[in-house]
């Protein structure tokens, strides 16, 4: 029922999109009406496509078939590479983005562009709605080379819940939490917050993601995998500690850095029914920092112990 092609790909986006320069917040909606939209193809700059000279904001959209995708599967987005920088929403919510807009723009144009698709953003029933946001500040812009579509995510560490891709951050002088939610910017989860803006910070931050739990879910013994983080952390889940890694070493002697972050859930923790929350305070005490490395997420802790031995948890 399932199909794959030979590159392992299993739904190929390359071909024609529809396109409009211009910046509109609601183009991200899955059931905007794009039918006067420009078409053009992808992957391809749009100088070549009639937009010669063209620097600003474009955004593109397409959609896809859910009833192709296996509801057992995990699945990244595949858009190759973007000149300059990029925000992608599935079905109107954000999964992802490279480099950083105007005002602080930062180009991300030699950068692959692969995002992790929530699995609860996916309708497999019908169709799915994929739409991008682009800034470009000259030359070459928008969607411009690779092999755009949606591929399987190989993981040798099941999930329940793939928590890659967007978080919320602030950076924290002293260790405490942000008292406002305008504090608080959105990070790449896995990734050094070096790569997306933050070159140079060493010292404290903050991450901060919601979950919600099956049934099934709440009544299994859980396990919460935060990969790889430089260099310290505490992590909180519902406001209560959950787990910490600190060696107390000094940059250049610490290994924290280098160790998974594996920390059971008590059961008295979670919320059996609405969101739970998870926040982690990382302190970085030289070089790079952050939730840099997977894998990113929560499992059964049978699923967990049949892989402890491909890891050096």
């Amino acid at each position: 029922m399932f199909s794959q092609l030979s590159n392992g790909q299993l739904i190929d986006l390359n071909g024609y999109w529809k396109f409009a320069i211009g910046d509109q917040r609601n183009w991200s909606n899955r059931n905007f009406d794009d039918s006067k939209w420009d078409e053009i193809r992808v992957p391809r700059p749009w100088e070549d496509q009639g937009y010669h000279g063209f620097d600003g904001f474009a955004w593109y959209r397409t959609k896809f078939d859910g009833t192709k995708l296996d509801k057992d599967q995990s699945f990244y987005l595949n858009l190759g590479y973007i000149d300059d920088v990029d925000e992608v929403y599935i079905n109107g919510e954000l999964i992802g983005f490279s480099g950083a807009m105007p005002p602080q723009f930062k180009t991300a144009f030699n950068s692959e562009r692969k995002y992790v698709i929530p699995k609860y953003l996916i309708d497999y029933n019908g169709s799915n709605t994929i739409a991008v946001r682009v800034y470009d500040v000259t030359q070459a812009g928008g969607i411009i080379d690779g092999d755009v579509g949606i591929y399987s995510v190989s993981s040798v560490t099941p999930m329940y819940l793939d928590l890659r891709g967007v978080w919320d951050f602030a950076i924290s002088r002293n260790g405490s939490k942000p008292s406002s939610d305008t504090e608080w910017d959105r990070i790449l989860v896995p990734s050094h917050w070096e790569a997306q803006g933050y070159r140079r910070y060493d010292g404290y931050a903050w991450y901060r993601k919601t979950f919600t739990l099956t049934k099934e879910m709440y009544e299994d013994e859980l396990v919460l995998i935060l990969g790889k983080i430089d260099d310290f952390d505490e992590v909180y889940i519902n406001g209560k500690l959950a787990g910490q890694t600190r060696d107390n070493r000094r940059v250049g002697s610490s290994t924290s850095y280098s160790k998974y972050r594996i920390y059971y859930i008590p059961k008295v923790l979670l919320k059996p029914t609405g969101q739970n929350l998870i926040e982690v305070l990382v302190e970085d005490i030289g070089i790079d920092g952050g939730i840099y490395s997977g894998p990113i997420g929560i499992t059964t802790k049978k699923s967990f112990d049949k892989m402890s031995n491909q890891f050096d948890w």
